[in-house]
Order: structure tokens, then sequence, then C-alpha cells
């Protein structure tokens, strides 16, 4: 029997497997609850990933919100200090409320929110532009709410005399400090905001959040520093209440807080704790470690020298990229439900020679916090492959070789264009419906923009099979309908289709016309033998859904605008495109686009 004294063997085992790998003790409830700077560091990535893949419209909402929470502050602070007779701690005690309905809330923040980004950037995993992309969406959404609440502030009878007076005095305050030293006392302030961010997502609960960002966010108005949403309401105050001009107030003011809150957060926080996580750091934080990099020209240039973001998991590189070979890009939703379109894939690929089809399983990521452990991200893997196997075997069956592939992201439509930019595939054939990531996708500007400078042909089959025994295909000319012509050509030559040529004109007295242009377009097109229809009803739309009714499979060109773009925003131009009872493949060329275009379009 052990001695009374002697240590329990179970306890013995316990406090050895409880150490660090530095040997120190990890028993200790303060040391077992403390998150290491790489763990620290694995939680802004994936809180970054998030943020750098949200649209246009949720990030400017976002940020509206946390401006117009950011009026709270100023209300608050006003209120205090003309109670408090201007006491320097009485009057600041609710300053931090706002921020805290903002960090609490997830909005999006200039000065807190918007610095996990930089994170991702120093780690090339989004570009430059990408990063500014989102800066300036955000600080426009926060300059718009805290403009909202100045206007409430300002005529709304919310003060009272001796609150209005105080504002008035808030406001002028900064306009009169020197710009050297509202620059530096903002560079201050910027460092206390971005040191919250690493605190806050070292923190395991929500009180110890809200008593991280009380006393950090009490620290500005208590040591006279600077915070460029608070200061821009407070500044609009005053222009308001008529004793400033904008102009004087936006340069002599809230520009040199601008410039010293991102400076503070950047250079004096988040670059330095970037620096104190480990060489390892990013195996944990993509899948594939450096090889998942930007490139340098791509971390410069964004989407004008290549890709602007690293999605979570991406196994597509390595894939068959011989330049003789025409490649078809086939991105999978739900690999068990999708047989169509890898069947149509395979049809228009066995009718090239020598053709590829490379299928990507995409994973969309819910919205929450993501595991980024590499056990996590091999099992998603070998699920993924298993499901992609039946994908495989129907290429074989075609004779076609093909390779599959798996992407995990928060974002699922734009990874098809990226993907297919990146592989210089030469047609994607996708599908369309609820049941696909995409088929939400959001009406945002950089899926516009994506959809209106296409590297490749695009195909989309709407909720259908694999029927292509009677095809339609209405035209009036022009590369959508050029495409079309290809899939007609090469399902009648693969699948023996019965192909019908659809034009609509505007009358009777134009029938002539339109049979002389549909017989010299189908000359043109290799379709001689196809059926010709002309309808002089001049509705298109209606046009389309009466021959539908007798047809398996609708091939549908794009508008001027651009179909796929119409896709996102749930606006086609052919609403009969939802009505008919057949499949519908809607199929479009990429079209040119200016110098200028390009510089404006997507980053």
């Amino acid at each position: 029997m052990p001695d009374a004294d002697d240590p329990d063997p179970e306890d013995a085992v316990r406090d050895a497997i409880e150490q660090s790998r530095s040997g120190a003790p990890a028993v200790g409830a303060v040391v077992r609850d403390r998150f290491s700077a790489d763990e620290v560091f694995q939680r802004i990535i994936a809180a970054a990933d998030e943020e750098v893949t949200s649209g246009n419209r949720e990030l400017f909402f976002s940020g509206l919100a946390a401006g117009f929470a950011i009026s709270i502050t100023v209300l608050l602070t006003a209120s205090l200090t003309a109670s408090t007779d201007g006491h320097p701690v009485l009057s600041a005690l609710l300053y931090p409320l706002g921020f805290i309905y903002i960090i609490i809330g997830g909005y999006q923040l200039y000065t807190e929110n918007t610095l996990p980004p930089v994170a991702l950037t120093l780690e090339r995993l989004t570009s430059i532009p990408a990063l500014l992309r989102h800066w300036t969406i955000v600080l426009a959404g926060n300059f718009a709410g805290g403009a909202a609440g100045a206007v409430v502030l300002a005529w709304g009878g919310v003060f009272s005399p001796e609150a209005a007076a105080a504002a008035i005095h808030l406001g002028e305050h900064g306009v009169t400090t020197p710009w050297w030293n509202v620059f530096f006392k903002a560079s201050f302030a910027g460092l206390i905001v971005a040191g919250v961010v690493w605190v806050e997502y070292a923190s395991h609960d929500t009180i110890s959040r809200l008593v991280v960002v009380y006393m950090a966010f009490l620290a500005i108005p208590i040591g006279g520093l600077f915070h460029v949403v608070t200061s821009f309401t407070e500044m609009l105050y005053v222009v308001f209440a008529g004793d400033l001009g904008l102009g004087t107030g936006l340069f002599e003011f809230i520009l040199p807080v601008l410039l010293g809150n991102t400076l503070g957060g950047v250079v004096l926080v988040t670059i330095v704790n970037y620096f104190q996580t480990t060489e390892h750091r990013l195996e944990s934080a993509r899948f594939e470690g450096v090889d998942r990099q930007l490139s340098i020209r791509e971390w410069a240039l964004g989407g004008f020298a290549g890709r602007s973001y690293v999605s979570m998991i991406d196994t597509a590189e390595g894939t068959i990229r011989d330049d003789a070979s025409y490649r078809v890009l086939v991105p999978i939703g739900n690999p068990r439900i999708e047989s169509g379109v890898v069947d149509l894939a395979c049809t228009l690929a066995s009718e090239r020679t020598p053709a590829t089809v490379h299928a990507v399983h995409i994973v969309q990521t819910p919205e929450a916090s993501v595991s980024y452990g590499h056990d996590q991200h091999e099992r998603i893997i070998a699920e993924s492959d298993d499901l992609m196997e039946t994908v495989c075997e129907t290429a074989d069956s075609y004779g076609v070789p093909c390779k599959t592939s798996t992407i995990v992201s928060h974002r699922s439509f734009e990874e098809i264009f990226d993907t297919a930019a990146r592989d210089r595939a030469n047609l994607v054939v996708m599908g369309w419906g609820t049941d696909r990531p995409w088929g939400d996708a959001r009406a945002d500007r950089p899926l516009s923009e994506l959809t209106s400078q296409l590297s490749s042909d695009v195909l989309v089959l709407k909720d259908g099979d694999h029927d292509v025994s009677r095809v339609l295909l209405p035209t009036a000319g022009g590369p959508p309908s050029d495409l079309s012509a290809e899939v007609a050509r090469a399902l009648r030559s693969t699948a023996g289709s019965d192909i019908t040529l659809l034009h609509v004109v505007d009358g009777p007295d134009e029938r002539e016309a339109g049979e002389q242009f549909l017989t010299d377009w189908a000359t043109d097109h290799g379709l001689d033998d196809a059926v010709r229809t002309i309808d002089d009803s001049g509705d298109v739309e209606d046009a389309i859904s009466r021959a539908a009714a007798d047809h398996s499979l609708v091939l549908v060109g794009a508008a001027e605008e651009g179909l796929l773009s119409r896709l996102v925003t749930d606006s086609l131009y052919f609403d009969v495109v939802n009505e008919v009872d057949s499949s519908v493949l809607l199929a479009e060329r990429p079209g040119g686009r200016t110098i200028l275009e390009r510089l404006l379009g997507r980053i």
C-alpha cells in the first residue's frame, strides 16, 4: 500500500500531460485558459477570412450600423460633460458604450473589425487591393452612420442646451489642436483599439471581452486621444450647428485622425503581434502552408495579376494544364444530384480532341467560426474525394480524362471564376438552383464584375436533367448565340439531338427578312438541317414559351448586359427561363472590356 505522502500515479500522469512544449506547467487555471500567440493569430485569421469575403452591401450596412452606434458615444459623452462640469473622468465613463455595442454585436468598425484582414494580407492570403477595398467600404459605412447620428443630434432636439454646448466644445477642440498633435494622439488611439482586437480574440467569454473593451476605450477620452469615427461625428455636429466649415473639419482634423489611427493600429500592434507568432502560423491558417500564398504580383495587384484571395482549402493545384487540351471546368455543389451537369460537360468535351474535364467540389463554409485544424481539413477532403468518385466514373464512360479537386471557402460563386481563370479553362459548365451553394449568390459589385469579365465560355444548366433529344435554340445573332450553336452541333453529333432554330420578328412584314436571316445564320453555323421557325408576334418571351412546350432543352444566349450577372441579381432578361417545363441551358461568351473598365473592376 503506497504511503499517504506519495504522489498519486494518476496525478503524476495528468501533470505530465498538462505541460506546454517548453515544459512550463499548465495545471494553473490562468495558464490553462490562455491562448498562445499562435492560437490567437489563428482565431484572427478565421475572423478575417469571413470579413474579406463579405459582400459590399453587407460590409457597408454593417459599417453604417457601427457608425450610427458611435452617435451613442457622442451623445453620452456630451451629456456627461455638461452634467459634471467637464470632469475629465466622470464625463468619460459612458464613452465606451457605443463601442461595446459594435464589438459585441459584430458590426464593422474601421479601427477595430478591419484590422484582422491586415494579418491575412501580411500572410499573403489576400491582396493589398482587396484590403483597401474592404477598408474603403467599411469606412464609408462608418462615416455615413456617423453623419446620420450627427443629423439626429443636431436637429432632433436630443441634447439639452448645456449638452449641445458641450458637444460643440468637443468638436471644436479637435479642430483647434495642431495637426501633428492630432496625428500622434490618434496613433496612440489606434494602438489601443488594435490591442483590443488582439486581446478580444484571446478571451474565452463575453464578460472578459466587455471588461477589455470598456477599459480600453475609456482610455481614449481620459488620455485626450482621438478616434476617427467618433471625431467625424463630433465634427459634423459642429458643422451642422454652423460653427465650422466641412472642408476645414475634414482636412485639418479628420484626415490626421484617420492616418494616425491607421498607423497606430497597423504598424504598432498588428505587425508587432504578427511577428511574435511562430513560423508554423501559416500552416495552421491554410491547408498547404506557404504553397498556398499569393505571388508577389497577385499580392500587390490583386485580380489584375491573377488571384486576390486564397481560399481555406484548394486542392486544385497541379490540375491538368496541357495547353493543347480543351479544358472544361465543372463546379459541383452536391455530387449526388448533379449528374446532368457532368453528363453535359463530358458530352461537350468528347467532341474535342484532346480535352480534359476538371470537376471542382465547392464547399461553402458557414458564416460561423471555422475550424482550421489539419485533421478537420483532411476529413473534408477525404469525404469530398469519396463523393466525387462518381464524377470520374461518368467521365471514364465518355472516354474523357478527368481531374477532381476540392475548394472550401466562404465564397462560392467567385471561386468558380477564379478557378477558371487560374486553370485557363475554355468552358465552364455549371448547374443553377437553390440546391447549389452559389444559387444564393450575393448581388454585390465583385460578383457582377466577375460576370462581366469572363475568362471562358460559360454554360449554366438550370433546373434540368440530361434529356437533350429535342433542343430549341432561339437566336437573334451575336457571340452568345454562336456558343449556343456550338453546343447544338455537339449535341447533334454525340447524342443525335433534333435541333429547332427560332427567330422572333416584330410583325408579318418582317417575316421574309427573318427567314432569310435564319437561313443564313443556320448555314454559317453548320445547322442547315435544323428545323427553322419564324415567330412574328414580336414577343420574344412568349414565343420561346410556346415553342419550348415541345422541346426537352432550351438554349438561351446572354442579353447585352450579360446573362450571368442577371442570374446573380435574380433579374433575368427572359422570365420564361423560370416558367418553361423543359431544361434551360444559358450560354454566355466573354466580351471585351476597356482598360478603364478593368481598372474600375473587381480587385
